[in-house]
């Protein structure tokens, strides 16, 4: 795994300094720091390749900040990690609707969170590190356009024919799955490892959700019946005439 720049917002000192430390070790260079606002101050200078945040923060909440994050076209497929102890599964969908790619639930294991910390890395798009440079992560997919739908997955849009559609992270995710193998039947199951990562506990009523959000962003565009469910079995994209 290449050395990764990774920005730690974490005020609790003691599991700020062990989750550097931990990184540090593996190779990786981190900075941490407090609360929201100045990592904001650290974001508009250089971004890094993923951040490690905690829900619980002085002043601006750590959800709030992933929000916030998400609505930034600079950000917005910046891969974030939510660290906190709250462990409820409603938290875990809350925080993951909010736009974080994981959560880790405190107290956890260092060695956990290393490898989850490189499975999102594995999963992400190279960004620019702490110097401006690349870190070395591969890069996203290449464009994909089907009937006339495009996905672009270095801009993170989707167009259809001139108009833009507005879908969330993990409904951008989930269409970029289900286009690049269009007719192809995905299972809830594969569709939670390859969307959410399978170091991510859901049940599989989350894609469903998902998917109805996803039909909801794409209807204005009429491609909506693209997105097709295979009963007992999951979901398709239909490439040909719908």
């Amino acid at each position: 795994m290449p050395a990764a720049h990774i920005l730690v917002i974490e005020n609790d000192r003691a599991v700020q300094q062990l989750i550097a430390l931990n990184l540090g070790m593996a190779g990786h260079v981190v900075r941490c720091t407090p609360d929201a606002e100045s990592a904001l101050m650290l974001l508009e200078d250089h971004c890094p390749d993923l951040v490690l945040l905690d829900w619980t923060l002085p002043g601006q909440s750590g959800l709030a900040l992933v929000r916030r994050l998400r609505a930034q076209p600079r950000t917005r497929a910046l891969p974030v990690m939510m660290v906190t102890a709250r462990a409820s599964e409603a938290d875990k969908i809350m925080a993951l609707e909010g736009g974080a790619d994981d959560h880790m639930t405190k107290p956890f294991s260092p060695r956990e969170m290393v490898a989850r910390v490189h499975a999102l890395l594995r999963r992400a798009p190279a960004s620019a590190g702490w110097s401006g440079g690349q870190s070395g992560q591969g890069g996203a997919h290449d464009a994909i356009e089907t009937a006339g739908l495009r996905l672009d997955p270095h801009t993170l849009r989707v167009m259809a024919g001139a108009r833009e559609l507005a879908l969330g992270r993990v409904e951008f995710k989930l269409l970029d799955v289900l286009m690049r193998h269009p007719g192809r039947i995905h299972s809830r199951a594969q569709l939670l490892d390859q969307v959410w990562g399978n170091a991510v506990v859901l049940e599989e009523r989350t894609v469903d959700t998902h998917v109805g959000r996803l039909r909801s962003a794409l209807q204005p565009a009429g491609y909506q019946r693209r997105i097709e469910t295979v009963r007992g079995s999951g979901y398709r994209f239909v490439g040909a005439a719908a």
